[in-house]
């Protein structure tokens, strides 16, 4: 599916001093269930945004989806979102410095209840949502991966984490076949 007048999507990775995660949740009629994501929205799909960028998106949606405002955004990655059915571009990007400013919700047209999770409680607090019927967003697995690279902080011990290795920084390409 493609949106005219889009530039594209861009996903916000949020978190509170608290190291508290915005996630929203809300109704989504193609799959008849609620969904938890990120805060997220079209770049460009206001009259007058034509050209937005993923920064003044990213602060619009934040305030608009979870009453939330940006101090500063900074890039973290971009991608394609389903590149075998679709040329929409993914724009993650970091909300930093936040502050509450009023209730979120989205805009008239969006009923959106806006949840704030400790970083390690997420993958808890996601297992409980999908047993109430909720689908989980997977862009909220690759988020989780970014915010916990950004905040030293890891859900399982990483087993190359600290090890020496005998290839002095180099890298190598592990060749064999599956058998």
């Amino acid at each position: 599916m493609e949106r005219h007048g889009s530039r594209g999507i861009v996903v916000i990775l949020a978190m509170t001093d608290e190291n508290k995660v915005l996630l929203v949740e809300q109704y989504r009629r193609p799959v008849n269930k609620n969904v938890i994501e990120y805060p997220a929205g079209l770049m460009g799909d206001h009259p007058g945004c034509r050209r937005e960028t993923a920064v003044s998106a990213a602060k619009r949606e934040l305030l608009e989806e979870t009453g939330y405002r940006a101090r500063r955004i900074a890039p973290v990655t971009e991608g394609p979102s389903a590149s075998g059915s679709s040329a929409v571009i993914l724009t993650f990007v970091r909300a930093l410095d936040i502050q509450k400013i009023h209730e979120g919700g989205g805009d008239p047209t969006e009923s959106i209840i806006v949840h704030e999770v400790a970083l390690k409680d997420v993958p808890h607090w996601i297992t409980q949502k999908r047993r109430q019927g909720c689908l989980v967003d997977p862009k909220i697995y690759a988020g989780l991966y970014f915010l916990n690279i950004y905040n030293c902080i890891e859900f399982t011990p990483n087993p190359h984490k600290n090890r020496r290795s005998s290839s002095h920084g180099k890298s190598h390409r592990r060749t064999g076949k599956r058998g």
